[in-house]
């Protein structure tokens, strides 16, 4: 049953990010206005449903959090991933995380371009 929950919350959470991104395509320029919807709005709704059901509910919390919010932008997990590590004094370690994903991710992103031709 989790799986399944997982399962739908994603595929209903990358259709969102899918008609988000498709309708502001275009809005700002060349600023990937949808992109940063989805991560600005999916953070936010990660802070509230985690807040909200903090150790309780775990069904909501993974058809919701995980499936979700996961499928429309895994962005909000590495922002709520980065707040605990913070909110538990490893500020360190959130930095790192920052840091690392950021620059990790744009190289890998980079690698991949090459690797397929572009």
């Amino acid at each position: 049953m989790k799986i399944f929950l997982v399962f739908i919350g994603g595929g209903l959470g990358a259709v969102s990010r899918f008609l988000v991104t498709t309708a502001l395509a275009g809005k700002l320029g060349n600023f990937p206005v949808g992109t940063f919807a989805a991560n600005f709005f999916g953070s936010l709704l990660m802070g509230l449903v985690v807040g909200l059901l903090a150790g309780r509910f775990e069904s909501i919390r993974l058809f919701v959090a995980v499936g979700f919010l996961g499928g429309f932008t895994t962005f909000s997990s590495f922002s709520a991933e980065t707040l605990a590590l913070i909110q538990n004094g490893q500020i360190f370690s959130a930095a790192a995380n920052v840091i690392v994903s950021v620059v990790a991710g744009l190289l890998a992103c980079g690698v991949g371009l090459k690797m397929g031709g572009a």
